[in-house]
């Protein structure tokens, strides 16, 4: 059982943040962070993926802001989970990547925010202190390092929607 916690994924871990700069393909397209990818990947709307695709990697969390305000594709809190792991597994085939996520051992890796996120994350703000996040990033993260671990890559859960 790890006795290490990694609790926010900044300074010598931001690596694990999905506002990392990484090159991810998702449907034909190569984003510069996972973030890029989720935010197109809300959508089966080709202008909307040109327009995240073409923001480069400081401009993350403007592509978050845009995934946020676009009609969800059909079925998309069916799938979300899925193409996050996927996302991921994608993200750490880079090999300096993958060795800084295996040099994590087995800490417990949480996605903590300020921004009351307590879906991917664990929101650690006064109003959200109480509430336990689902802390899905880090979770998906943990499976992403055991595969590797276990099978030298990580293998993606595909979704056929």
């Amino acid at each position: 059982m790890s006795k290490n916690v990694i609790k926010m994924f900044n300074g010598d871990n931001s690596f694990l943040s999905n506002f990392h700069p990484a090159i991810v393909q998702f449907e034909g397209f190569n984003y510069p962070t996972v973030e890029h990818a989720y935010a197109a990947a809300k959508t089966t709307e080709f202008f909307f993926r040109r327009l995240i695709v073409s923001l480069p990697a400081d401009k993350v969390g403007l592509a978050r802001r845009r995934g946020k305000s676009i009609r969800l594709r059909k079925g998309w809190d069916n799938i979300k989970i899925d193409i996050m792991f996927n996302l991921l597994c994608t993200k750490f085939k880079d090999p300096d990547l993958k060795e800084k996520l295996l040099a994590t051992g087995d800490d417990k890796l949480i996605e903590g925010n300020y921004w009351h996120d307590n879906i991917w994350g664990n929101c650690v703000c006064r109003k959200c202190k109480t509430i336990e996040g689902q802390n899905w990033l880090g979770r998906l993260l943990t499976e992403v390092r055991k595969q590797i671990n276990q099978k030298g890559r990580c293998y993606s859960k595909g979704y056929v929607r």
